[in-house]
């Protein structure tokens, strides 16, 4: 079955030739990223969405994602998902209507202040149309250290969402001591205004479900049984479990570090499971281990079933859209990103 999904596959990405491209992301399926024709981060993906000069762009990841590529892509280009249904929680836990209401709460406790907003690439169009009409930038966990630099330019209090972990653990590479935090779904955002007032960055209380299951337990296992072993985890991990680990980095940073890695050395990684799976793959002359099995359920959704049958028919239904006002304002967010 596999190798007749693998012919079809071929055969309509033959067909279709330079008027196609697929983008693919570190954490897809093995079978999947041999079809790409771009595999990275989410930064490096947005990036060849942008420099495309393909007719349709097909993205294998998560909706968030493809929304991004279809703001960033020309007005005659069309993006599309092979499942649209692959989402993203952390995505989800902030909203447009969220943020303004936190943005009005922060702004007010602040007078005098210059509140420069950020969000985290895993966010929706409506929050990155939020952050951009409010002179914010877009960063990804490649650059979210550049973002911090770029805002703090700008202003003397950052708002991140929707990530916690990545905000707060960028918040401490940068010296700041007075870190407050934002929840949605608490009166008042959980947070007083004597907090507020003092408060070098707000981060939202959001979370990446794959990350965060990585504990200090799981450290202090590697530890016994890998003594010798480098021990790299992602920013979206646990404050705790980044400053208790050796390294830490987005997806690129990971892959690379792997790639420089001496042949016969350990390394065990807190990422996804996929892309730890393919890493170990691809240099079977190192030692490569997951820090704890986790997987992505919604990056798991795209197959070659539904990738052969979008290449195949292009159904309308697995279209990305966003609507002009929003991409507008979410184009500006990207951008910037994409300037630093």
């Amino acid at each position: 079955m596999h190798e007749e999904l693998k012919a079809r596959i071929a055969a309509a990405k033959s067909k279709w030739g330079d008027r196609l491209t697929i983008l693919g992301h570190h954490y897809q399926r093995r079978e999947i990223v041999a079809f790409a024709d771009h595999v990275g981060d989410s930064f490096k993906l947005a990036r060849d969405a942008a420099a495309s000069d393909a007719e349709r762009i097909v993205f294998c990841g998560v909706y968030f994602m493809g929304e991004s590529a279809r703001i960033l892509a020309k007005p005659d280009q069309r993006v599309f998902m092979p499942d649209i249904q692959a989402g993203c929680p952390m995505a989800d836990m902030a909203d447009g209507e969220d943020a303004e209401l936190a943005w009005t709460r922060i702004t007010q406790a602040n007078p005098g202040r210059n509140v420069v907003p950020i969000t985290y690439v895993n966010s929706t169009a409506d929050v990155k149309a939020f952050v951009g009409a409010r002179g914010g930038i877009v960063c990804t966990s490649s650059n979210a250290g550049k973002a911090f630099d770029w805002a703090m330019e700008r202003g003397d209090l950052i708002l991140f969402l929707p990530d916690e972990m990545l905000g707060t653990n960028t918040a401490i590479v940068k010296g700041k001591q007075h870190i407050a935090l934002w929840d949605p779904h608490a009166p008042e955002g959980g947070v007083t205004d004597a907090e507020l007032a003092k408060a070098e960055v707000v981060v939202w209380r959001g979370y990446c479900h794959v990350h965060t299951l990585f504990g200090l337990e799981d450290i202090k296992r590697a530890r016994e049984q890998h003594p010798k072993a480098t021990i790299v985890v992602h920013p979206e991990c646990l404050p705790a479990v980044v400053d208790a680990a050796d390294a830490n980095g987005s997806t690129a940073f990971i892959v690379n570090l792997v790639q420089e890695t001496p042949p016969g050395d350990t390394i065990v990684i807190g990422t996804e499971i996929n892309l730890v799976r393919r890493l170990a793959q691809s240099f079977p002359d190192r030692n490569i281990v997951p820090l704890s099995p986790s997987v992505c359920p919604n990056m798991y959704k795209t197959d070659l079933k539904k990738l052969a049958s979008l290449l195949e028919t292009f159904d309308e239904r697995l279209e990305v859209t966003v609507d002009e006002a929003v991409a507008r304002d979410a184009r500006l967010a990207l951008q910037r990103m994409m300037t630093l």
